[in-house]
């Protein structure tokens, strides 16, 4: 792109490109650098090919160009590091990290590194035909939430390589029948214990698991087998690590004012600047990386005015206290992502009662089409804790979400925030010792899994672990030895298959043509009973859960049609250390009305555990519909052969009226 064009996107806020144009690249008469820094006195690059000295590469400000440097170094090779020394406003000499660099230092050097985006041979061209073609249909979402230093490590501790983990989690996935994976932040970060969450490098995917083409071959592999890729991003803040975007020129040039509670800068979005790095970021990772989506970290802490400020109540020029610069970039962000990639999972991460987040922006929305539920991972996970036999007074933390489970787009989340900081891990949460906490673990997941939403677990809960997730080190897969553990895995695994092969669970999650309750007011015996739906009937399921250890038989609850229902799912299983009470394989529907429901079945309930049931349509009806289907084949191939016949003629004639003409001679036509 022409500079002059560039610099009028890039100051108007609407260069979605802009990383094509700032930071390293290679041409044919070398490398250029460009750095925007207003009010820096003086910049140049500075590296281990030119001995780090600021005198031996200056660069020049362009004319108009509102603060643009800009030099060309010849004879520079992959793999060189650089930064740039910027004279400040006041006169400091500081070293800065690129911000546009693609690649940097392992941890804890901090100097960016001369790369190359091109070269990767991507293998997921049918992968992205078909998520083009399906962006508008629902699909089952059942995410798996990663962070990638500590899935696995080596015996020595050290963390595995993209490439690595290419071989080792996008095959665990796969058999373990999650849809999506979601990596917490992978853009660069200079400090381990931020989880990713505080960033310096946020076009650079790290370099502690390897170089950028390693990311792309883990995207590639995840793709090739079915796994969409949803990158952790955080647009709200960045931390004050010397080399980063803190007071890059000696201004506040990226940041606005200081986050009161984390110790970082929140981003100046009231600066056009500001928006073309943070939006162009986004596209970056959908153009350059094929990823499938993002969920964007911390939304409250952006949208609120007031967020994190105990002492001092802020107002925005109407009196309100919403960032209004703030909810403008968010709806310029979805707006710009979904016009480019439809397909796109946009999640927010936002943990207050915000209006309309998950609605479109024309509609008075912040443009998401997913938002985190965190309401209804409060509520269950305190629900979860009490004794089941007293849960008849906190029958409302079950059933409350339901009260507002359509006014969003929500993702049901049992993420890494749960399970850190003296949380407990989540199978620790459950009520009872040891041996009851897997049963209760069962019913959450159950119950998260039959719930209205899309789902995300955080890795490791799988398998139950009782300690609490450490970024340091691996996660502890010695559990799988013991029984419970193991038994866990299989469950989760059964309950992720079910999940995605079930369309009921997925097909209709955001609205109550997706939803009924059949007895939510149970409070007595703790029990739910509720229909799932697709969009066709057939699909189908009755869910009961019974939350309290105590089992029944000759239960009785209503069912919406006269079919016989059999038993799909039962998380009391013996395979999934459940204690195996007896439930009967099919129900057949009696015509006594039941729960407002014009049928009803009787069943044995196993304590503490959920059933699902399906409905199966009659011998009679099976019979008439497979008459119908021979009718309607036999027609067809009547039909068929009728059509061959005189197609058959007609080519016949064809060839004959071809074979005719050829002998005679042919006209020349006038010009």
């Amino acid at each position: 792109m022409k500079p002059k064009i560039a610099y009028h996107l890039f100051h108007e806020g609407t260069y979605l490109k802009s990383y094509e144009f700032f930071g390293a690249h290679f041409t044919d008469k070398g490398v250029v650098f460009r750095l925007w820094a207003p009010h820096a006195q003086a910049v140049s690059v500075v590296g281990n090919f030119n001995d780090w000295n600021p005198d031996a590469h200056p660069m020049l400000l362009q004319k108009d160009s509102g603060g643009v440097w800009e030099c060309t170094i010849p004879d520079l090779n992959k793999g060189e590091l650089y930064k740039y020394c910027i004279t400040q406003c006041h006169g400091e000499n500081v070293y800065k990290s690129d911000p546009y660099g693609i690649y940097s230092e392992v941890k804890p050097k901090t100097a960016s590194i001369l790369w190359d985006l091109e070269g990767y041979s991507w293998k997921d061209k049918k992968w992205l035909e078909q998520r083009k073609k399906a962006a508008s249909k629902p699909k089952p979402v059942n995410i798996y939430e990663v962070h990638l230093g500590s899935w696995r490590t080596h015996e020595d501790g050290t963390a595995l390589s993209y490439y690595e983990l290419a071989d080792t989690l996008v095959p665990y996935l796969k058999d373990m029948h999650y849809t999506h994976v979601e990596l917490m932040p992978i853009m660069e970060h200079p400090f381990d214990g931020s989880w990713g969450y505080q960033l310096t490098g946020y076009f650079a995917a790290t370099s502690r698991y390897g170089e950028p083409q390693g990311l792309m071959h883990f995207i590639d592999a995840c793709h090739q087998v079915g796994i969409s890729v949803i990158l952790d991003w955080v647009p709200g803040h960045f931390c004050k690590d010397a080399h980063g975007l803190y007071k890059l020129d000696g201004t506040n040039l990226y940041e606005a004012t200081e986050h009161p509670q984390w110790g970082t800068m929140e981003f100046d979005f009231a600066k056009p600047e500001v928006l073309t790095f943070l939006i162009s970021n986004a596209y970056f990772w959908f153009d350059q990386y094929h990823i499938d989506g993002l969920r964007i970290d911390g939304v409250a802490s952006m949208i609120y005015l007031n967020y994190g400020y105990d002492d001092e109540y802020r107002r925005n020029k109407f009196g309100g206290n919403d960032s209004l610069e703030a909810v403008d970039f968010l709806r310029k962000l979805n707006t710009a992502i979904f016009k480019h990639f439809p397909f796109a999972i946009m999640a927010a991460e936002e943990s207050t009662a915000y209006p309309k987040v998950s609605w479109p922006v024309d509609e008075g929305g912040l443009g998401f089409n997913l938002k985190w539920d965190m309401g209804w991972m409060h509520d269950t996970l305190s629900y979860m804790e009490t004794d089941p036999y007293c849960r008849n007074q906190f029958h409302s933390k079950l059933t409350f979400s339901m009260a507002y489970a359509f006014s969003e787009n929500f993702i049901l989340p049992l993420s890494h925030d749960e399970v850190v900081h003296g949380k407990k891990s989540i199978v620790d949460k459950m009520f009872g010792p040891y041996e009851m906490k897997f049963d209760q673990l069962r019913l959450l997941y159950s119950y998260m899994y039959f719930h209205s939403g899309k789902k995300l677990t955080f890795m490791g809960n799988e398998f139950a672990p009782f300690s609490e997730w450490r970024y340091y080190e691996s996660l502890e897969w010695f559990m799988l030895d013991y029984d419970r553990h193991r038994q866990t895995k299989d469950f989760m695994q059964d309950l992720n298959k079910f999940y995605a092969r079930e369309n009921a669970l997925w097909e209709k999650d955001h609205g109550w043509d997706g939803f009924e309750w059949i007895d939510a007011d149970n409070n007595g015996q703790s029990i739910l009973v509720f229909r799932r739906m697709g969009k066709h009937p057939e699909d189908d399921l009755i869910i009961l859960i019974n939350f309290c250890p105590l089992t029944y038989t000759n239960f009785q609850i209503g069912v919406p049609a006269e079919k016989t229902y059999r038993l799909v799912f039962n998380t009391d299983d013996p395979k999934y250390g459940g204690s195996g009470f007896t439930v009967k394989k099919t129900a057949k529907a009696q015509d006594t009305p039941c729960h407002n429901q014009p049928y009803s079945v009787t069943l044995n309930i196993p304590p503490s555990a959920a059933i699902v049931l399906k409905g199966v349509a009659s011998k009679a009806k099976k019979k008439t519909t497979a008459k119908k289907a021979k009718t309607a084949s036999s027609s067809k191939a009547a039909v068929s052969d009728k059509k061959a016949k005189v197609s058959t003629v007609k080519k016949s004639t064809k060839a004959q009226t071809a074979k005719d003409t050829a002998s005679k001679p042919v006209a020349k036509t006038k010009k």
